[in-house]
């Protein structure tokens, strides 16, 4: 089951010595999946919306993994060596259960330093343990004409 989450997009009007937050650039209105879906699924979507990954929630809405092309991946390996033309699989099966997230209130050069240090595209945003968005590597060099406007 594919949920749009559709969270609140607030557009702030900061005095430039305030620091820009995560969440002045993180994405609210996201595509998620739920644990039960299947990866056929999951493929046909992150095609059709030209995205890499998306949150994994449970039916509170709760952050329980990611899933991306890469895990994907996996179930179309697995299907060639079993000679199946579907992919299956629950996204339970293949998400990444261990998901690094940030809250939306750091500044985004702390986001920055975490894509550097964890190598990573994308995080989920979450606040109080709930799903409010989500922010990529885009979305912080989107952030720059900004940040030469800004004081650091």
């Amino acid at each position: 089951m594919v949920k749009s989450f559709q969270g609140v997009r607030k557009a702030p009007i900061k005095p430039s010595n305030q620091p820009i937050l995560v969440s002045d650039y993180m994405s609210t209105h996201l595509i998620t999946f739920s644990p039960e879906d299947s990866i056929d699924l999951v493929i046909r979507v992150l095609t059709r919306k030209r995205i890499s990954g998306a949150p994994v929630v449970d039916e509170t809405g709760k952050l329980v993994g990611m899933i991306s092309e890469g895990d994907c991946l996996k179930e179309i390996i697995k299907g060639q060596y079993t000679n199946t033309p579907k992919f299956p699989a629950a996204v339970a099966e293949h998400m990444t259960k261990d998901v690094h997230t940030l809250p939306p209130d750091i500044s985004i050069f702390d986001a920055a330093d975490r894509f550097l240090t964890l190598k990573i595209r994308r995080f989920p945003v979450v606040k109080d343990g709930n799903l409010v968005g989500q922010i990529s590597v885009s979305d912080i060099v989107r952030a720059m004409p900004k940040l030469k406007s800004s004081t650091w």
